[in-house]
């Protein structure tokens, strides 16, 4: 028996004790100052927790950003670091606040410091999710504390522990650190008479990087024959808004890729369109490789309104 948050709960072995949950790939030497990081892309379900869900194991990973760590597996080539995690988004979303999460799906009552209320939570997609989509809940019954607290302390916060050290001695080698959180979305419909984007650029409004990141990955992708909007419906999650400061020498872009771009979204295996792809990110890959740190020294937005994320 352990106390956490001043609560007596029995220590839960980790669903990861046999392997690692998330992995670094780090390039031979670091060339560049950017960290790219792909919290959402993991696909290594726990039996147990494939047990504890009343879905399968194709509806359970619909909320999965899936092969977004292979499209951008080059970066280390090009001499900068990859963060990848091996755990899947339904089983622990790390672009979410530590302790975000819906009262209603622990059997204990819940600390007054955890966030309980965000948006997040309301649809279901806090720290620990309720559903992978508005309509699937993942699990049939009410969790404990201790299960949450094992995911959260044994794997969250050494994975942002893992994050800060890549960009600190990133930011001790350049001056600069940049992280570009990189993810998937569903294809979006139309709005209106547009139509939908198949690239969404994250940068909260202007406030987490420098314009000239955000215009240069426009570039790469507008310049490869593809629609790109900037922070609609996606300005950035936590991992942007936390880890953008771009007055202390950080910057965070959030890249939002549509899947219907590389992959089968009913079946979850690559299309046609998949080496095409990767081949437009090692474009933008070999931009950011080189592009000039110069620029990323200025003004930025202040705007730090709430948005979707």
């Amino acid at each position: 028996m352990t106390e956490v948050f001043g609560l007596p709960l029995t220590a839960m072995r980790s669903d990861y004790i046999d392997r690692p949950a998330f992995e670094t790939v780090r390039p031979r030497r670091l060339l560049a100052p950017f960290v790219f990081n792909s919290p959402h892309s993991g696909r290594d379900y726990p039996a147990r927790f494939l047990e504890i869900s009343q879905l399968d194991r194709t509806a359970i990973r619909q909320s999965e950003d899936a092969f977004v760590d292979d499209l951008f597996s080059r970066a280390p080539r090009k001499g900068m670091p990859l963060l990848r995690a091996h755990f899947p988004r339904a089983y622990l979303d790390v672009n979410r606040e530590p302790y975000e999460l819906d009262p209603a799906m622990f059997h204990e009552p819940l600390p007054s410091r955890f966030n309980t209320k965000s948006p997040r939570v309301a649809a279901g997609l806090g720290t620990l999710a309720r559903n992978v989509s508005e309509t699937r809940q993942i699990y049939g019954s009410r969790l404990h504390l201790s299960d949450a607290l094992m995911r959260i302390e044994g794997i969250y916060k050494p994975y942002h522990q893992t994050l800060q050290k890549l960009l600190g001695e990133t930011l001790a080698e350049f001056g600069v650190a940049v992280l570009i959180d990189c993810h998937s979305m569903p294809q979006l419909g139309r709005t209106g008479n547009r139509a939908s984007p198949d690239i969404v650029l994250g940068d909260r409004y202007g406030s987490a990087c420098a314009p000239a990141l955000v215009d240069l990955a426009e570039t790469v992708f507008s310049g490869a024959g593809l629609r790109v909007a900037r922070n609609r419906p996606y300005a950035g999650g936590h991992n942007t808004r936390t880890y953008g400061r771009p007055r202390h020498g950080l910057h965070a872009l959030q890249i939002e890729i549509s899947r219907h771009l590389y992959m089968n979204e009913r079946t979850l295996s690559p299309n046609d369109g998949f080496a095409s792809l990767m081949d437009i990110i090692e474009r933008l890959l070999t931009g950011f490789a080189q592009f000039d740190l110069r620029l990323l020294t200025g003004t930025v937005a202040a705007d730090t309104a709430e948005a979707a994320e």
